[in-house]
């Protein structure tokens, strides 16, 4: 990921001859009307043509207040079915708590164009197939849909929106999941607001340029002149989001504004982007935070018992890790701060995430241990600033636990996580430490474990082809975790063995059982007795059998050109296959996959297999394949495509076996 902060010296000094305007609405051009989707790109189904953006504050004296208002224009061309999803349109409006602070949109304009025997036809949207949807007490979705689509539709739509959120300014994606031909945005901002802008993403600006606008805002009386900034960027390629990525908004190209002082008429200050000290401050003293934190009162009563097993500082803390997994349930809500207190969590048995971990600190401090909070934005959520500090960044709480010279990371939302083992929604860049006494600090966010796999097969093939053995599947880490989060979505473990069964087609299951769902601290042990038919023609001299059918490698999970972001998979990871087959004394092997060894570049991954035949009718087998990084750079993509499109090739190699004269 590029970032780049833009200051407004910098910009003013950039005068460039290309000028944000807005576009004629409706005045489709012969340009417009002949491109095809192979003259961006074969893959997109639809594409931006022009999209204009403008962003600026009046001061509404009714109100008492400053408001945003951003005016927005695009036109999209549909290539073909695929892409009419792109004129399903919804325009998001937000409110605050108090249901005061409003937005507003207005203006809404849309039509469809189409070219009919070689003339343009326009077919408007009837404004009163515009329909709103609360999606939750803060947010709005209106949405409409445009008539008439076909191939080669042409759609545009503007709107104007009214918003007293004036914080994040507005942030403009340059870059979408379409290709765009152009996108310009203009930000009028009044000097008496001063925002950190931010440049993210792989493209530069071929539109960069300030002036500096007389009078534009009118507050009290008094005209305060604006700093006009334009951006845009012309021919940006589509953003294709594929397997092992964070949240998207962290890697396209965009422009974001975050407020960071007012300077008001009496000559005041007013600091809005605080230092890390204010947020400490804030936090600590926040009741549903640090609070929450303070009260190891609740669990002076509790700790007796809790604790009357525990010997030393660790044992505590796993005793009160476990006592809190089990006693408080998640009610599937996440964020950092509590929503009915830790009292009311342990009484209701129920809680948000910050509930659950902020009493898991409160009990720690309660049994005398060194505790902290971890403050952290999920995977999905995007990457927090870790310039200047923004609360709102934040969505996450786990607690931290210092023991002698370690510490543990805690989330206790989920009793299928072990002791120390966050979960993968969790990895994601860095989490601030809030003591409630000393400064906060950053730490960076790892996997405590990777993700093991091991399979063992011991198994005899028959004369007539069938495979019949004791397969013994141990899990590890990430992977037992996961296992067991499947096995708790099924009522037995004999229902999860029945799926398993269904999802290997070519493998029976006649018996199996599992040990270590319920100890999280151990591994996850399968064992099933299995067979499977692996040829039928027994008259052939020569039978065909594939030795790679235990969790096969079938398809390449990377296959762009170009990825301009970070392959994050959260974890290393570590899979291996041994392999024992007693064959028919009737069947010798006549060849065999070659031994294979392969690596990733820098020491990356390995992928290693293995073939012997031993005392003459026993067939072994070993596999491994380790990715050892849980982030591979942009620059290792290729690298690691190749990897697994080897793998690929590989396994698709057969052993042959070739019937011998009857002994």
């Amino acid at each position: 990921m590029k970032t780049t902060y833009l200051t407004l010296a910098l910009l003013a000094l950039l005068q460039l001859s290309l000028l944000g305007q807005d576009f004629e609405f409706g005045s489709v051009t012969a340009d417009d009307v002949k491109l095809s989707k192979n003259d961006l790109d074969s893959f997109s189904n639809a594409a931006v043509l022009n999209e204009y953006g403008k962003a600026y504050m009046i001061y509404n004296d009714a109100k008492n207040i400053t408001e945003l208002i951003v005016e927005y224009h695009v036109r999209i061309k549909i290539f073909n079915r695929d892409g009419y999803k792109y004129a399903n349109i919804v325009i998001p409006t937000y409110r605050d708590d108090s249901g005061n602070r409003v937005e507003t949109l207005t203006e809404i304009k849309a039509t469809t164009i189409n070219i009919v025997n070689g003339r343009i036809v326009s077919i408007p949207l009837d404004k009163n197939q515009v329909f709103k949807e609360n999606a939750n007490k803060y947010l709005t979705n209106n949405k409409f849909t445009f008539p008439d689509l076909q191939d080669g539709s042409i759609v545009e739509y503007s709107y104007r929106l009214v918003s007293p959120h004036i914080f994040n300014f507005k942030t403009w994606y340059l870059q979408d999941d379409i290709p765009k031909v152009n996108s310009t945005f203009v930000a009028s901002i009044p000097g008496m607001y001063t925002y950190n802008v931010i440049l993210r993403g792989p493209y530069p600006l071929a539109t960069q340029d300030a002036k500096l606008d007389r009078g534009c805002f009118r507050i009290a009386g008094r005209d305060i002149d604006c700093s006009r900034m334009t951006y845009g960027m012309r021919n940006i390629p589509a953003f294709v989001a594929e397997d092992y990525m964070t949240a998207p908004s962290n890697f396209k190209s965009a422009i974001y504004f975050e407020l960071s002082d007012i300077y008001r008429l009496n000559g005041t200050n007013l600091k809005i982007t605080k230092e890390w000290r204010d947020v400490d401050r804030e936090l600590t003293s926040d009741g549903d935070f640090g609070g929450q934190m303070k009260r190891e009162n609740v669990f002076k009563s509790l700790l007796p018992d809790i604790l009357k097993s525990a010997s030393d500082d660790l044992s505590k803390a796993k005793a009160l890790y476990g006592y809190i997994q089990k006693n408080i349930k998640w009610n599937n809500y996440i964020g950092k701060y509590g929503e009915h207190g830790i009292k009311d969590a342990l009484e209701d048995r129920s809680g948000n995430v910050g509930d659950i971990n902020l009493a898991l600190i409160a009990g720690l401090r309660a049994a005398g241990l060194d505790a902290e909070a971890a403050i952290l934005s999920t995977r999905d959520n995007g990457v927090v600033n870790d310039i200047h500090p923004v609360l709102s960044d934040f969505n996450y709480v786990v607690a931290k636990v210092n023991i002698a010279d370690d510490y543990y990371l805690l989330d206790a939302s989920d009793p299928l996580l072990p002791f120390g083992l966050l979960p993968l929604r969790c990895i994601n860049g860095k989490a601030r430490v809030i003591n409630l006494k000393n400064p906060s600090y950053w730490i960076e966010l790892h996997a405590s474990e990777k993700s093991t796999t091991d399979y063992t097969l011991t198994a005899e093939l028959a004369p007539d082809g069938m495979l019949k053995g004791k397969m013994i599947t141990r899990s590890r880490g990430y992977a037992a975790y996961n296992k067991r989060r499947a096995i708790a979505k099924y009522n037995t473990v004999a229902e999860y063995i029945e799926h398993i069964d269904e999802q290997m087609p070519r493998i029976n299951i006649m018996d199996g059982e599992i040990s270590g769902v319920d100890i999280v601290e151990q591994s996850l042990i399968e064992s099933y007795e299995v067979e499977m038919k692996l040829y039928d023609n027994l008259n052939a001299r020569e039978m065909f059998f594939n030795p790679f059918f235990i969790n096969r490698l079938k398809s390449n999970p990377f296959n762009l050109d170009e990825r301009t972001y970070p392959v994050d998979m959260g974890t290393a990871s570590q899979e291996r296959v041994q392999m024992t087959i007693k064959l028919p004394s009737t069947y010798e092997i006549k060849a065999k996959p070659n031994d294979y060894n392969l690596a990733i570049e820098n020491k990356g991954g390995r992928y290693l297999t293995q073939t012997n035949l031993v005392n003459g009718d026993t067939f072994t087998f070993s596999q491994l394949m380790a990715l050892n990084q849980a982030i591979y750079s942009p620059e290792s993509y290729f690298s690691l495509k190749e990897f697994f499109s080897r793998i690929i090739q590989h396994e698709k190699i057969d052993v042959v076996l070739r019937k011998t004269e009857e002994k």
